[in-house]
């Protein structure tokens, strides 16, 4: 008999799928062949153990250098098997292993999408409570909260719900004006997120609706909210979360369309359009992943560099904020993102002859204002690589990588790919340690 303590599921998954949680104020005696609980009080306890069905086989690199390069490849997958969990079947047990042969692609490819396609049954929001509700709040930290300024577009554009995204640890020392009317969504990869456990707690107290988001089954912060969404990443080893954000935008998008349907805020044609995109991102991320070539010999030509800075506009920007935090955590390249209307207002003087700053340009609505301001820090010297959908008007950019065509609230699932590739290949030229960055852990479970 064998006992582990640890603040992460899949930190001892190895071992075992049996767990025992501890609660706030909980404490617990390990003995060699037993284990007791008592509460704050000293007074014994019972519990009884859950199981996590986890898969632990997916914490082997395979045939690939490194766990992060793995789970950029796996993306197409786990999206997929996401959103199959939230659609409505007759099958619900059904495990898809290629995109292909997913429940989704199925409904699209018969016509059978109903206006009522995704099932979040076990969110017992009503049509009543929804159109109670006068704001949403999503609340993260790292990536996770990148995953909210992404999403924030979609839901306010859909939904007509102003919609706010704030940092857990600011969050929750705001004193918040929030209440029974306030949804809150909560993201963590791990669940055991401290500062954004802190800022569920906080919202509970004020009577708001919470909403956890996460990739791991019974983790702390699906025992604080009220309902909790899950997404099937899979185990996510890398440091880097990679797949994990990829998975948590998908499954937002999903719930905003089902939002949308019931409050029916948005025209059926343009849902139906965007439920359409949502099960062709899969394959379009292949078709990014088989350029991975171009992207690390981009990389070899500036992993040297000392800074880089990241522009982009509208959904282009919180995309440019999460390109840079990979390429800080992995490369240790001091970079920086901005929103490209702001370059001109501090920004700019940073820019000096042989620095190079990336541009996102997927919102053919904002393309020739971004354009513009890539145009300003070219006549400075730097050099400059863009990630478009669009066949770009004549220019004198060093590097142009395309990605595939979607619906604008979609493309950040598509233009972070480059994004993830570009900082993985420069740190991997520079030697680092990818899957193990210096001074970061998976899971954050301090202030």
């Amino acid at each position: 008999m064998e006992y582990f303590a640890s603040s992460d599921i899949p930190a001892v998954l190895e071992y075992t799928k049996n767990f025992y949680f501890l609660d706030d104020n909980e404490f617990s005696i390990i003995e060699k062949d037993s284990i007791k609980f008592f509460d704050k009080n000293l007074n014994a306890i019972a519990k009884n153990y859950k199981t996590i069905d986890l898969n632990y086989s997916s914490s082997t690199k395979n045939e690939y250098a490194h766990f992060m390069l793995k789970e950029i490849f796996e993306q197409p997958k786990a999206i997929i098997d996401t959103i199959d969990k939230y659609i409505l079947s007759e099958d619900k047990n059904k495990q898809c292993v290629h995109f292909q042969e997913s429940v989704a692609q199925k409904h699209y490819a018969t016509n059978l999408i109903p206006s009522s396609l995704f099932n979040f049954s076990n969110c017992n929001l009503t049509k009543y409570d929804l159109i109670n509700i006068k704001q949403i709040y999503i609340v993260a930290c790292g990536t996770a909260m990148h995953v909210g300024l992404a999403s924030k577009n979609i839901i306010e554009k859909l939904c007509k719900i102003p919609t706010f995204v704030e940092i857990a640890s600011e969050f929750r020392y705001q004193d918040p004006i929030i209440n029974e009317n306030t949804l809150c969504l909560f993201i963590s990869q791990s669940g055991e997120t401290a500062d954004t456990i802190a800022a569920l707690k906080l919202a509970k107290q004020k009577g708001c609706k919470t909403i956890a988001i996460t990739n791991v089954i019974g983790s702390s912060i699906t025992r604080e909210a009220q309902f909790s969404f899950y997404t099937y990443a899979g185990l996510e080893v890398s440091v880097a979360s990679t797949k994990a954000y990829s998975c948590q935008i998908a499954l937002i998008y999903c719930f905003a369309i089902h939002i949308a349907e019931i409050l029916e805020t948005t025209n059926f044609k343009i849902l139906e359009e965007l439920k359409e995109e949502l099960f062709n991102l899969p394959e379009k991320i292949q078709t990014i992943l088989q350029k991975q070539e171009e992207i690390k010999n981009i990389a070899k030509q500036c992993y040297l560099q000392k800074d880089l800075f990241f522009l982009g506009r509208g959904i282009d920007y919180a995309v440019s904020l999460e390109g840079s935090l990979k390429l800080k955590e992995v490369s240790y390249i001091h970079s920086e993102a901005y929103a490209s209307g702001e370059l001109k207002h501090g920004p700019i003087a940073l820019i000096e002859d042989g620095i190079y700053v990336v541009g996102i340009l997927t919102d053919s609505e904002l393309t020739l204002k971004t354009i513009s301001n890539l145009q300003e820090v070219i006549s400075r010297g730097a050099k400059t690589f863009v990630i478009t959908n669009t066949k770009l008007p004549d220019n004198n950019f060093d590097f142009i990588f395309t990605v595939p065509k979607t619906n604008t609230f979609l493309s950040p699932i598509l233009s972070v790919v480059p994004l993830q590739l570009f900082a993985y290949y420069i740190a991997k030229e520079k030697g680092l340690d990818v899957d193990k960055p210096r001074n970061l852990a998976k899971c954050v479970t301090v202030e």
